[in-house]
């Protein structure tokens, strides 16, 4: 069962009202963890979806019968960019002012006090996950070393670490997991890491070094054939909800 509602986003451009899509089990009882996903309109509807394919998240989960609530917000359609990145940068893919930091804070402070409000959740940090594919994998790494105290975990697919590959470390390393170090879901696709080039593999070692050496409970994942695509990431979604023990 997936409901949809309006909330009010504080974009980069200005407040935009957007669609919020949250999946809730057929059958429930009690409370449920919830994960976060970035890239609302990619989660559950193909004909919702930017290029006509999405995660179908809501099919996967109704074939584990998982006792899970997901979130998700559409992104920003006209500076994605700049929503889903804390660090400000150019590329030959488009400019970012990189206020990741605005949305992410929005997310946590009014997104998802709004969640708890409405629906049957466990609100604590131990309950509370995230996931996000390209820049939403980078926000979900950005959100886990800004808000380690609310979320315990979270899946970064293919995440867009050629930002700014030292910033991406550095955050890593510099994060306060003095109380509670999260677990954290990698993965890449070994097609799109051959296409992506030196500077993504550079910085996608760079931060799984920097995540070991801090102690995080890390599982990384090369998908063999894997693309940069809704079609890949769909696959990886039992591995990434195992690894975050949501099923």
């Amino acid at each position: 069962m997936i409901e949809q509602f309006e909330v009010t986003v504080p974009a980069p451009s200005g407040e935009q009202k957007r669609t919020a899509s949250v999946y809730l089990p057929e059958k429930y009882s009690g409370r449920m963890p919830v994960l976060y996903l970035f890239d609302g309109q990619t989660a559950f509807f193909d004909e919702r979806a930017t290029y006509g394919d999405s995660l179908r998240m809501g099919d996967a989960l109704d074939g584990f019968g998982a006792k899970l609530i997901v979130a998700a917000v559409d992104c920003d359609p006209r500076d994605r960019l700049t929503e889903y990145s804390p660090f400000a940068f150019s590329s030959p893919f488009g400019s970012s002012e990189g206020r990741g930091d605005v949305y992410l804070d929005w997310l946590v402070n009014a997104f998802k006090p709004a969640i708890d409000a409405r629906y049957p959740t466990k609100p604590t940090r131990n309950s509370t996950f995230l996931a996000g594919a390209s820049m939403g994998g980078l926000m979900t790494l950005y959100a886990l070393c800004r808000y380690p105290h609310v979320f315990a975990g979270g899946a970064a697919l293919s995440p867009s670490l050629w930002v700014d590959p030292a910033a991406c470390a550095k955050m890593i390393k510099e994060a306060d997991w003095s109380k509670a170090r999260p677990t954290v879901y990698i993965d890449y696709g070994s097609a799109e890491l051959k296409s992506h080039g030196a500077r993504q593999r550079e910085a996608l070692t760079a931060c799984l070094d920097a995540l070991l050496s801090r102690g995080a409970e890390t599982t990384f994942r090369l998908i063999r054939g894997g693309t940069h695509s809704e079609t890949s990431w769909r696959r990886q979604i039992p591995a990434f909800l195992r690894t975050l023990s949501l099923v």
